[in-house]
């Protein structure tokens, strides 16, 4: 009788084993009401203009995409279903964004951005920065971050029917980041823009540092703006989704209070730090993984991004990962993802 208890029990185990292994990774226990879907989109993109040759402000002036351009990149959005764009800063061709989808009637939504620029020297700590960032220039970085905050509240309150949420700050606090602040000093700026406009309010920042820190500031905001790439962090395809998936799960046991949106993720195309990972048939892969999650967890994601942008990275490496995100190549063809 106890050889068959315990062939029983072992069954049962083994059973259990087997169910769990086959579990898929979209059935994940993180789940948020559909009221915690921005404007109740699930798939949104992260919107830039920059074509081959132009830029933003890199110390020498912008050369930035005229209203035609800007115009046609907005049709090409709404022409594959894009409800909801994310743009990055308050400045010249946010506005313009803005002005167009008015004008035009498109039926488009923006998350609108405020983006603060490093009030501390992080040359210890990104990889990138070579030497201090001088004192004179982190004083006039806290007077811009000023005119930025007061520029992006002016646009929330101006384009009410248009921009459905606000981003103050991306990656601005997380140990690598070369436009680094301190904590508090954003969060003076949430309160802010809080206290000044209608629409919600969040932070785009990497999950590592919403998992360890991110206490203080996600009790500010209104819902909490997760980063997360497998592929930067040496997965494969076949690890990317549940990776993901782990990353936005222990944010929420870290912050189990917080409505969750992710404002950043995507596969790259071609990436020489990534080799053969980089491809298009797994960023198609990774978007449909993504977006069937999404369905079902009711979480907005904005991909990464709608456009190559080459003006990134490296001027050297035309592989670099960087410029190989978009949705759609830089001359606006559309990649595997978007062709129907």
């Amino acid at each position: 009788m106890k050889t068959i208890k315990f062939l029983a029990f072992a069954m049962l185990l083994l059973c259990c084993t087997v169910s769990c292994s086959m579990l898929k990774p979209t059935e994940s226990p993180f789940q948020q009401p559909k009221e915690a879907l921005l404007t109740g989109e699930v798939m949104a993109v992260a919107y830039s203009g920059y074509r081959e040759g132009q830029h933003p402000d890199r110390g020498e002036g912008a050369v930035n995409p005229d209203r035609e351009q800007i115009l046609e990149d907005l049709r090409i959005l709404v022409r594959e279903g894009f409800k909801l764009i994310r743009v990055y800063d308050a400045r010249e061709n946010s506005k313009l964004t803005l002005e167009l989808i008015r004008e035009h009637k498109l039926p488009l939504k923006v998350m609108l951005g405020m983006w603060i620029d490093a009030e501390l020297s992080n040359h210890e700590g990104c990889p990138w920065l070579d030497k201090p960032i001088p004192a004179a220039k982190l004083a006039a970085n806290k007077i811009a971050n000023q005119e930025e905050v007061v520029r992006g509240i002016g646009l929330a309150n101006a384009f009410p029917d248009v921009v459905v949420a606000v981003n103050v700050g991306n990656e601005a606090l997380i140990n690598w980041t070369d436009h680094l602040v301190e904590v508090d000093s954003l969060i003076a700026y949430v309160r802010q823009v809080k206290a000044a406009i209608k629409q919600p309010v969040t932070v785009a920042e990497n999950y590592v540092w919403w998992i360890e820190q991110g206490k203080a500031l996600a009790q500010e905001l209104d819902f909490v703006g997760v980063h997360t790439y497998p592929v930067w962090e040496e997965k494969d395809i076949d690890d990317g989704l549940a990776y993901m998936l782990r990353n936005i799960e222990d944010v929420r046991a870290a912050l189990p209070n917080s409505s969750i949106a992710i404002l950043e993720t995507g596969w790259a195309t071609t990436a020489s730090e990534f080799g053969g990972r980089a491809n298009e048939a797994n960023q198609v892969r990774y978007y449909k993984e993504v977006k069937d999650w999404a369905e079902k967890t009711n979480t907005t994601v904005f991909f990464f991004e709608a456009f190559d942008e080459p003006w990134k990275g490296n001027p050297d490496n035309a592989q670099g990962a960087e410029k190989h995100w978009g949705l759609f190549f830089v001359d606006r063809t559309p990649k595997q993802v978007m062709q129907k």
